[in-house]
């Protein structure tokens, strides 16, 4: 054979050789793709602790993920951080839910500024319930929680959807903070967004109310905005084909210093179950704030007689998580977009996650 024959067909397999390798190096990529954190696709967790639906506090949940509890999805258009929670399980804190949650690192009082806002969709909520009790079929997906004294909620954002409808609620509570050395008469006042609120309820267990017509479905995003400032709690909530809503809340001056000033729909829900405090005249000027963000799963298996309004006797298969997320008792919440503003005035909120870990 000729030299420059040679010469070819060296050339040949050498070529060979480097496209077998490049291929076998893109099989390689293709088969170990990179992982998409939370912390990717909404980049603020430097000022968040998560606590997942175990009861654990992850901290820091940067490049962080759990399949069970708090990972990302895409769909067809966008990429999600999904926070999951059980009817049952380890809890955080004195609370009787499971929560995936996020928890502001920093503490602020409403005489300063303070700002959330956050763009998600619920996309599951408990199968099974009690109809009559208010929490059931229901998840918490924003809050502004104190840290200090009661420890209670001025600002509670939630969804809630009955069996067998297609359009569920959205209503925001304000949680009084109570005056006095006992909370256990704290109640809470529910405001209609998209829907109905909290006080709509079945006519017995297996019952529901009529569906609301201006609601919102499962997979149907909104967004909530929520803006502290001089003490005054401004509320904004949007979704495309609804109109956007508006409301204000003073955080620093109680609307209920006595029970006089208390609605009907208080009355009606937490009266009985001897929830009839009163708040103190400065409501939550004097303390400490922050926000959270995530899926509070507000139903659980604690019985009915317990508390008319909060526990649900719902399914929780002794805590076993798979069984619960086969049958659909979990609360699921996808969110796409968040950002919150920390006033350079806050301060440490550690001593609210060494009190409750």
């Amino acid at each position: 054979m000729k030299k420059s024959s040679i010469k070819i067909v060296l050339a040949f397999v050498m070529l060979a050789v480097i496209a077998t390798s490049c291929k076998k190096s893109t099989k390689k990529e293709a088969a170990t793709p990179k992982t998409v954190y939370a912390s990717d696709v909404i980049p603020f967790f430097n000022d968040w602790s998560l606590i997942l639906g175990d009861g654990s506090n992850v901290g820091q949940a940067i490049n962080f993920e759990n399949k069970d509890y708090f990972y990302t999805v895409k769909d067809e258009k966008d990429t999600w951080v999904v926070f999951k929670s059980p009817n049952a399980g380890d809890t955080h804190g004195t609370s009787n839910n499971t929560r995936t949650e996020l928890a502001q690192s920093k503490k602020w009082y409403p005489m300063t500024e303070a700002k959330l806002k956050a763009n998600l969709k619920v996309m599951n909520v408990s199968s099974t319930g009690d109809a009559t009790v208010a929490a059931s079929y229901a998840v918490v997906v924003g809050q502004i929680h104190s840290a200090d004294k009661h420890e209670n909620e001025p600002l509670k954002i939630f969804y809630k959807k009955f069996p067998g409808h297609t359009k569920g609620s959205v209503f925001w509570h304000y949680e009084i903070n109570t005056l006095g050395d006992d909370n256990s008469k704290r109640w809470d006042y529910s405001s209609a967004v998209w829907g109905n609120d909290f006080s709509i309820v079945g006519s017995d267990a297996n019952t529901y109310p009529e569906e609301p017509t201006e609601g919102i479905e499962l997979g149907e995003e909104f967004s909530y905005s929520v803006d502290v400032k001089d003490g005054i709690m401004t509320l904004v909530f949007t979704s495309e084909g609804h109109e956007t809503k508006t409301f204000t809340k003073n955080l620093i001056k109680t609307d209920y210093a006595s029970k006089d000033d208390i609605s009907q729909q208080t009355k009606d829900m937490f009266f009985p179950v001897g929830q009839d405090g009163v708040e103190r005249a400065n409501a939550y000027a004097d303390e400490g704030c922050f926000f959270k963000l995530g899926c509070y799963n507000q139903t659980n298996g604690k019985s009915p007689d317990v508390n008319k309004n909060w526990c649900s006797g719902a399914d929780t298969y002794d805590g076993d998580l798979k069984k619960q997320y086969e049958t659909g008792n979990y609360a699921e919440v996808w969110f796409n977009k968040a950002k919150i503003y920390v006033s350079p005035n806050a301060i440490s909120n550690q001593e609210y996650f060494t009190k409750n870990d």
